[in-house]
């Protein structure tokens, strides 16, 4: 059985650890900086990181990669469009590798960068700055209606999925999702607890994807009550899909 735990970075970036405590192997995601791997390695005396995947290449995200890669030599995959240091396996969509034993989807979904992918196992995604809890990423690179597809395909995963990003964002992000949604329940209740959560220094990670469709207003285009508040707001009526996801990511790059 593989352990994954999350190794805080920076102010609230987390690189998820994943632990195969029969082999005593390890691998890392999006390793921003390769300090705390490093910390974690040397309180754990005997075990090997084997592997390192990266989504995108943002500093924050593979900042540590080389350092790691000279330290341990491990196996660095990352998107094939995008530049990543010392990358030994360049991923493109529907790929699939093995790391640790287990297979992983390759899905590409572009918006926040161009060459953004995220990694899917049966009941796991790490989805880097693509989807977060409650919200999902800046578009720096690619379009509205890329990432309103991006964001589509993840939410057609199973329910049940956790979801594994890589910043903690979601107190934030929810007290967005509230304003664009003050009547939904789901918010509410949500914004509430991990309003206490964070006041206690709680991770508020993973999530899973039937949370994020009840509460997270981009994933909710579709949805009436989050139409209606477009609307209301930019005097427009029977917006696209795409055309809500637009509003609502310009509105929360202000919010």
């Amino acid at each position: 059985m593989i352990q994954i735990s999350a190794l805080p970075a920076f102010t609230d970036n987390y690189i998820w650890l994943l632990q195969d405590h029969n082999t005593q192997r390890c691998a890392v995601v999006d390793p921003g900086d390769a300090a705390p791997v490093h910390a974690w390695l040397a309180a754990h005396p005997g075990w090997v990181l084997s592997d390192i995947l990266i989504t995108h290449h943002h500093h924050d995200h593979v900042g540590g990669v080389d350092h790691l890669k000279n330290a341990t030599d491990a196996k660095v995959y990352g998107p094939a469009s995008e530049t990543i240091p010392a990358r030994d396996v360049a991923l493109k969509d529907k790929d699939r590798v093995s790391v640790l034993g287990w297979d992983f989807d390759v899905l590409a979904v572009p918006g926040h960068t161009l060459g953004h992918i995220a990694y899917y196992h049966h009941g796991l995604l790490f989805c880097g700055d693509t989807l977060f809890a409650a919200g999902c990423g800046r578009l720096f690179e690619g379009t509205p209606e890329q990432m309103h597809t991006s964001l589509s395909r993840l939410a057609a995963l199973p329910e049940d999925t956790l979801v594994y990003c890589t910043h903690e964002y979601t107190l934030s992000n929810l007290k967005f999702a509230a304003a664009v949604e003050p009547g939904n329940r789901d918010t509410t209740a949500r914004l509430e607890k991990v309003t206490a959560q964070r006041a206690a220094g709680i991770m508020t990670l993973p999530s899973t994807l039937a949370l994020e469709k009840l509460t997270n207003p981009f994933l909710r285009v579709d949805e009436t009550s989050v139409k209606e508040k477009v609307d209301e707001r930019n005097g427009t009526q029977n917006r696209a899909p795409s055309a809500v996801f637009a509003a609502l990511r310009a509105w929360k790059d202000k919010f």
